[in-house]
This record gives C-alpha cells, sequence and structure tokens, in this order.
C-alpha cells in the first residue's frame, strides 16, 4: 500500500529563521512559504535528491500546529508522509484494519494540490502520518 516517503515535517516556532537556517546554514533549495488556511499552517519545503522537508508554522490561533509547539517550544518532528496510490482504497483498508483517520474521514487537499488524509499517532507507533494521493 505504502509508495514512497513524501516528506518529514518538522513543526518550528518561526518559519523564516528555519528557512534561512536550511537555505543559508545548509545550502538547500527552499521553496517560497505557502500559507494552507483549511489546515491551519504556512508551510516551505526543503528540496532534497530523495526526498522532501516540510517546514510548517502555526497560520491562525486555531491551528493544529500550536499545541505542538506548547509542549515543543523549539519546534521538532511532527509527521511523516508517505504516497499512495489511491487515498480512497488505502483509507477504508485502514480503517478496517481499525486504524484512526483524523477529521471527518474524507481526505483534504494538502499543499501539493492533492488529498491527503491524517492517521491518528496512537495507531502508528505514537508517530502522525499523513498519507498522500499520487
Amino acid at each position: 500500500m505504502l509508495g514512497k516517503l513524501n516528506h518529514v515535517a518538522i513543526a518550528v516556532p518561526d518559519l523564516a529563521r528555519a528557512t534561512a537556517l536550511y537555505r543559508d546554514t545548509l545550502g538547500a533549495r527552499v521553496s517560497a512559504p505557502q500559507a494552507l488556511p483549511g489546515h491551519g499552517v504556512t508551510v516551505v519545503f526543503v528540496e532534497l535528491d530523495n526526498t522532501k522537508v516540510e517546514l510548517l508554522e502555526p497560520l491562525g490561533t486555531d491551528s493544529p500546529i500550536a499545541a505542538f509547539l506548547a509542549r515543543n517550544p523549539d519546534g521538532g518532528m511532527h509527521h511523516l508522509c508517505y504516497e499512495v496510490e489511491d487515498i480512497i482504497v488505502a483509507r477504508d483498508r485502514l480503517k478496517a484494519d481499525g486504524a484512526r483517520i483524523l477529521g471527518d474521514g474524507e481526505p483534504k487537499i494538502g499543499a501539493h494540490g492533492k488529498p491527503v488524509l491524517f492517521l491518528h499517532p496512537k495507531d502508528f507507533a505514537g508517530t502522525l502520518v499523513e498519507l498522500e494521493q499520487v
């Protein structure tokens, strides 16, 4: 069911500072910031040869990232994103196996313009998992 690792997401308290660190200190290619109001975050992608690193900061007061940063004020690894061929088939199989889908269980459009779902971290070794349809 799983395809390749699409990205590792890191929540940061200051996106401009984190972007500068990756771009200027580490010499990485970093995308322009993209606000995603439906997800409550602003993101940039650090482009690597084999995957991406997503840096995300809260957008708005009800951002789901705000609570994470309250517990981890310096930021930290937030989730892993894996690619799947068909997100509905993957969702239905996971639900049948007892996995919990966050939100209303329906895919939303993510930062890459593709459908995404999030899986409950308690069902996946304490790690928030995002699935993205390729």
